[in-house]
């Protein structure tokens, strides 16, 4: 990592996860493998960063640290990278393997649970979903009916404009997100 810190992807240290490595690299990783409209690619850290508002609007009262963690709920893309949802379906249970291990590790290191309740994975699942129907429509060329098909069914569509930015602007507004949630490192 950028950090110097060496990270066994088999078996991940908590004490080998930087937040500054995570926002970086995830500031680098395409949604929708780049097939995107604008000038920049929409990162997995600005879709974690909305994802994160997206939940906190669904879920007023829910702690801060259940936000935290929706932040980074796909921090384990900072080293694996993304993968459309019907791929990763194909792959081997030893790929899904490696990525509960690393977000296992990322959340010790940040004074989360290893293992989320189920509660707060489904909300930040519904989340997930209403960013991907906002991202398929506005960047990458779904029309509404297909998104729905194929993406999520909100019931309500937030009045939300998605603008892609540079890379250093996504790790910047990553790691205020992550300050402003309580995310401590050390």
């Amino acid at each position: 990592m950028l950090s110097g810190r060496r990270l066994d992807l088999i078996d991940p240290s908590p004490m080998d996860i930087e937040i500054e490595d995570i926002a970086h690299g995830l500031a680098r990783v395409a949604r929708w493998n780049g097939q995107t409209r604008g000038d920049w690619t929409f990162s997995v850290a600005q879709h974690s960063v909305m994802v994160e508002r997206l939940f906190a609007r669904q879920n007023p009262d829910v702690a801060r640290k259940w936000r935290l963690a929706c932040l980074l709920h796909d921090a384990p893309e900072y080293v694996i990278g993304d993968m459309i949802t019907p791929f990763k379906a194909m792959l081997s249970a030893e790929y899904g393997a490696v990525e509960q291990r690393l977000e296992a590790a990322v959340h010790i290191r940040f004074g989360l649970p290893g293992e989320l309740p189920e509660t707060i994975k489904k909300a930040i699942k519904r989340a997930d979903k209403l960013a991907a129907y906002l991202e398929a429509v506005q960047l990458a060329g779904f029309s509404e009916s297909e998104a729905r098909a194929n993406i999520a069914r909100p019931r309500v569509v937030p009045n939300l404009r998605i603008k892609p930015q540079p890379p250093r602007e996504a790790a910047e507004a990553y790691l205020r997100r992550f300050r402003y949630l309580g995310g401590k490192t050390t």
